[in-house]
């Protein structure tokens, strides 16, 4: 069952050592110890019982809230994003009107690109009062 110990250590590998922590993995790994029994004295071959026993046992996320584990945060990139776009769109328009004007002065052609660049911006911004 060293494949049991493996999963139990590698969930709780990012949880911080203490007291608490090495009781609750012991209690884990029991529980699926048994339950692998159980499944094998049902007919199940080991292979079988310990894929089905890990599968079922899912994710730790109640436990690491439990030992005061945070989840991280995901910091509000909006902002940035919509600048970004902003100063993008910008050079991408200058850029379009000055192979305009220095290729085809006569004929003034960037108006339309610029409305297709202008969509960036235009859903960063709306992306952004969405938060």
């Amino acid at each position: 069952m060293r494949e049991i110990k493996n999963h139990v250590d590698e969930l709780f590998k990012k949880i911080p050592d203490s007291e608490q922590k090495e009781l609750i993995k012991q209690e884990i790994l029991e529980n699926l110890e048994e339950k692998v029994a159980d499944l094998m004295a049902q007919g199940k071959k080991e292979e079988d019982a310990i894929n089905r026993t890990i599968v079922e046992f899912g994710d730790i996320e109640e436990i690491e809230k439990e030992l005061g584990v945070s989840q991280p945060t995901k910091k509000n990139m909006t902002k940035f994003d919509l600048g970004f776009s902003i100063l993008g769109s910008a050079l991408i328009i200058s850029l379009f009107v000055f192979i305009n004007f220095y290729y085809t002065p006569k004929t003034i052609w960037f108006v339309y690109p610029t409305f297709a660049v202008l969509w960036w911006p235009l859903s960063m911004y709306y992306r952004w009062l969405r938060q």
